[in-house]
């Protein structure tokens, strides 16, 4: 499977990454080593999980779960853990489970690096995530009633700066490989790089936002600062939740499949499920039957062919649909296809 570089860090990931958010709720600690076997198994070098999962659903029970099920497979797999690169994430404000939402801050840092190590079974992270701006973002929907002119231009760059200094004490003590972004804006990233650069701290090396055939909010601004900044982008959501592998195809009104996430978690899939979005993945998924393509497969590799990215974060709740999703890395769609795509695109540019 093809690697590309996290930013300028000369850490090399594979172009697909495993995701684990459903580990622990709709996954069990042996699914979820299973994965990881099978994953490493077939190319895929890379781990995304953050210190909030499972979120499916999400719970004060069950938060850190995830972590800790990766810490087991770490545990009894000690000479493999070179062959993984494992990234994980900070909660910050709002979150209540995770330190009663604090936002990130020094202290949080120190705190939550050090409750992943133990749980990770550790003594490093390759990729330290800040999940979430403090100031808030128009991420998740939000970007309908988005509205910046209430943020403190002078404490965002302040509370950055001090979030610089206490990642590179961690980089230092030889806790983090590197450090990436979430969740965040052009400009804020722009920031980010800037206040490294002028007080020689860590550089952030990737940023993790939504990205899929149905969300393209990083085409334009932020793919154009990935371009010169060398900030590659780790897609989550890639899969709409699942609406892109055509398994909700069939649903109406308030039918979901069982066991999926709509049925187990969240019934709108996080602002996704309406009726624009079911007409766009309608036309999407006629496009992967009219070229004879498995629907999950053209979605994933469609995303693989964009310039800015870094790797493309999938999850699974069953062995076929891991199978099934790394296949995707050998798919290469055709001029037709990304015609086809690209008329869809215009017809629904924003359907969530």
């Amino acid at each position: 499977m093809k690697q590309n570089e996290l930013g300028r860090t000369g850490i090399m990931v594979s172009e697909l990454c495993l995701g684990s958010m459903t580990w622990g709720t709709q996954n069990s600690e042996a699914e979820g080593h299973e994965q990881i076997d099978y994953a490493l198994d077939n190319g895929i070098n890379f781990i995304d999980t953050a210190e909030m999962y499972p979120t499916t659903p999400l719970s004060a029970e069950t938060q850190g779960d995830t972590e800790r099920i990766i810490g087991t497979w770490v545990a009894k797999n000690k000479a493999r853990r070179g062959d993984v690169v494992i990234a994980t994430k900070v909660s910050g404000s709002g979150f209540k489970h995770v330190r009663n939402g604090a936002p990130i801050s020094p202290a949080t840092i120190d705190a939550a690096l050090n409750d992943s190590l133990t749980s990770l079974q550790t003594d490093y992270v390759d990729l330290y995530q800040l999940h979430w701006p403090n100031r808030g973002s128009y991420h998740f929907r939000q970007q309908w009633t988005f509205d910046p002119t209430g943020q403190d231009t002078q404490q965002t760059l302040d509370n950055m700066l001090e979030v610089l200094e206490a990642l590179d004490g961690h980089v230092k003590a030889g806790k983090i490989r590197a450090v990436g972004l979430s969740n965040e804006s052009a400009w804020g990233s722009a920031q980010w790089l800037r206040l490294s650069e002028q007080h020689g701290l860590p550089r952030m090396a990737t940023i993790q936002n939504e990205y899929s055939l149905l969300c393209r909010i990083y085409d334009l601004d932020l793919a154009e600062l990935s371009h010169h900044e060398d900030l590659g982008l780790l897609s989550f959501s890639p899969l709409a939740c699942g609406l892109l592998t055509g398994k909700y195809a069939e649903c109406t009104g308030d039918e979901r499949p069982k066991g999926s996430r709509a049925d187990v978690s969240v019934a709108n899939l996080g602002g996704r499920w309406n009726e624009t979005t079911h007409a766009a993945v309608s036309a999407y998924q006629a496009i992967a039957e009219k070229h004879g393509l498995d629907f999950a497969q053209m979605s994933l590799a469609w995303c693989l062919t964009r310039p800015f990215m870094a790797s493309v974060i999938f999850g699974a709740t069953s062995m076929e649909q891991l199978s099934n999703s790394i296949e995707a890395a050998e798919l290469k769609l055709s001029d037709e296809v990304m015609s086809d795509i690209l008329a869809v695109y215009r017809q629904y540019p924003a359907p969530y």
